[in-house]
């Protein structure tokens, strides 16, 4: 019993460890996001909301901010689309091929995305939509995708398939079985990919820096920001889009975990 304790608490101070590794940068980040000084030194200078205003009152931030919040919305949506039509395509049906379907399907985020944003850029100036706000809507779409798919297919696979035969046997067209039997219970798993691919999609820089042109997002932005000199201004807008995308991930994971709850206490 005592070792059993003892390997315990080795995992949690591992696990403790771990997040600590993981989060100091950007707690670092977040702290001095409120420091006065220009260069993030300690000890650290006066509380200041300077770097803050900074941002609050430069237009080009607004800017890169519509593009980066229009970009998570239109891909979250559009992604979880394709991602539920998918799941539920493997779900529901057999046909010849269907293992190279899925392989297609799930591609896209084992490709590097330096390699993914430069045939993407190669693609969509091929077609004259390099550069515009819909080149970086339509590369985060085909690396989202097998996210929200992923996510809504584990849903389904929790599901029993006589549920649907049965609102069959009972007079319900597809579709309406589909609106009131598939859709009701993979709605947590949507709601969780909405959130997920909106946080990927706000979050993503290598893929939009190749294809954005001068609809930049904020990490593009940052990245310009960087670029031959130290900018406070980078830890506020840190600070923001770290905030962003954990609430967004947190949102998804609290889905998934009510989920698995809910299945645990059916049993």
């Amino acid at each position: 019993m005592t070792s059993e304790r003892a390997i315990t608490w080795l995992l949690r101070i591992y696990i403790g460890l771990i997040f600590c590794f993981v989060f100091a940068p950007i707690a670092a980040s977040f702290v001095f996001s409120f420091n006065s000084d220009r260069f993030p030194t300690i000890p650290l200078g006066d509380f200041s909301l300077q770097w803050y205003k900074n941002i609050y009152n430069d237009p080009a931030i607004w800017d890169a901010l519509r593009n980066s919040l229009t970009t998570a919305s239109v891909v979250a949506f559009v992604s979880t689309f394709i991602g539920f039509c998918t799941a539920y395509t493997d779900y529901r049906y057999r046909f010849f091929g269907k293992n190279f379907y899925l392989a297609l399907a799930l591609l896209p985020p084992t490709v590097p995305l330096v390699i993914f944003g430069l045939a993407m850029l190669a693609w969509l100036s091929q077609i004259n939509m390099s550069g515009r706000s819909w080149s970086v809507i339509i590369a985060h779409v085909v690396l989202c995708t097998p996210f929200a798919m992923a996510i809504i297919r584990l849903r389904l696979a929790q599901m029993d398939q006589s549920l649907e035969s049965a609102a069959w046997n009972l007079g319900a067209s597809e579709w309406r079985a589909m609106r009131e039997v598939i859709i009701p219970f993979t709605l947590p798993a949507i709601v969780s990919a909405l959130c997920l691919t909106a946080a990927v999609s706000f979050d993503e820089f290598a893929v939009a820096w190749f294809v954005s042109g001068l609809n930049q997002t904020i990490p593009v932005v940052v990245l310009e920001i960087l670029q031959g000199q130290v900018d406070p201004r980078i830890n506020a807008i840190g600070t923001f889009v770290f905030l962003t995308s954990m609430t967004l991930v947190i949102i998804a994971q609290v889905l998934i975990m009510s989920r698995d709850k809910s299945k645990e206490d059916a049993g």
